[in-house]
């Protein structure tokens, strides 16, 4: 990974933080480069832990050693993405003596306090009509007064449940899209267990051998998704993927450029790389039909400001 990303640039590198159980005995805690709509593996550790619910300081020697990788190739622009079950201010404080940025999803028991701790609000309490969105910025969480931080919370339709995520940057609705960047580690998850790689399959059960094998599965991905870009940027993308506009995921179209060259015997990975910046062929918008969430939060949203000084 550290090789692929030498010539990332100056370009933000987006981070995914998530967990997954493996055979009701075992825990997948992962850290994952989000690109192009994929979750390339940068870190995984595997631990016998029955529950995705894993304790922060199981979680920080993950997030150190990704920092020192980052670190050793240079990249110091990092934003990291994680679900409410990783709402902790011990690991917000890591992230920003890091200096990386977050967005991360918080619970609905938070409480809200001014920077001089008077309490504002139970996130509870705050409740919005469909497609509005509350933005309170330089606020504190919890009783332990942690801050000063960026909340935004949204409802993007006439579902009751309200959207909450938590930055150390100024927040607004594009802060609900950038957050939702994380559910591709919730694809690669899919991937590895059923889909390609069929971990699930595996008769492992060890946490040590499972870590190999998940690293493994680990540079597979990454050579599949470096294969793809080269195939991509070089125009032979319709070869394996005939939609006038790209229509599969880098993953899938590594996997059909790998099958293809293989049949030939033609070179496969010429080349190693995550590259930084705006996907050059993005794919295909899908089917018109009920709009996204965001969607339908930027169609007629209300957004109020709460800024707190």
């Amino acid at each position: 990974m550290t090789r692929a990303l030498r010539e990332w640039g100056q370009d933000t590198l987006v981070l995914a933080l998530d967990t997954s159980v493996l055979f009701e005995k075992f825990c997948l805690i992962r850290v994952s480069v989000l690109f192009r709509g994929r979750a390339v593996p940068l870190v995984s550790r595997v631990i016998e832990h029955s529950s995705a619910q894993v304790d922060t300081d199981e979680l920080l020697p993950v997030l150190a050693e990704t920092k020192g990788l980052l670190d050793f190739v240079g990249i110091r622009q990092v934003r990291l993405l994680a679900d409410r079950g990783f709402c902790d201010t011990d690991l917000m404080a890591w992230l920003q003596h890091c200096g990386w940025t977050y967005r991360i999803r918080i619970k609905s028991t938070l409480i809200l306090s001014t920077p001089d701790g008077q309490r504002l609000c139970k996130i509870s309490d705050v409740k919005l009509q469909p497609r509005e969105t509350a933005c309170f910025h330089h606020v504190r969480l919890t009783g332990r007064q942690f801050g000063p931080v960026h909340v935004v919370l949204g409802r993007p339709s006439d579902d009751p449940e309200q959207w909450q995520v938590v930055s150390n940057e100024p927040t607004s609705v594009d802060t609900f899209g950038e957050y939702g960047e994380r559910f591709q580690i919730e694809e690669g998850f899919l991937d590895e267990k059923s889909g390609l790689f069929e971990l699930e399959a595996s008769k492992l059960r060890d946490a040590n051998s499972l870590e190999r094998l998940v690293m493994v599965i680990s540079v597979a991905t990454l050579l599949l998704v470096s294969e793809a870009l080269d195939v991509v940027e070089r125009g032979d993308r319709r070869r394996v993927d005939p939609h006038w506009q790209r229509g599969l995921s880098y993953l899938k179209i590594g996997h059909k450029a790998m099958s293809y060259a293989l049949s030939r015997g033609q070179r496969l990975f010429r080349t190693l790389r995550l590259r930084g910046g705006p996907d050059p062929e993005p794919p295909k918008p899908r089917k018109r039909g009920q709009p996204s969430s965001l969607e339908a939060l930027k169609n007629g949203w209300h957004v109020s400001f709460h800024f707190i000084s």
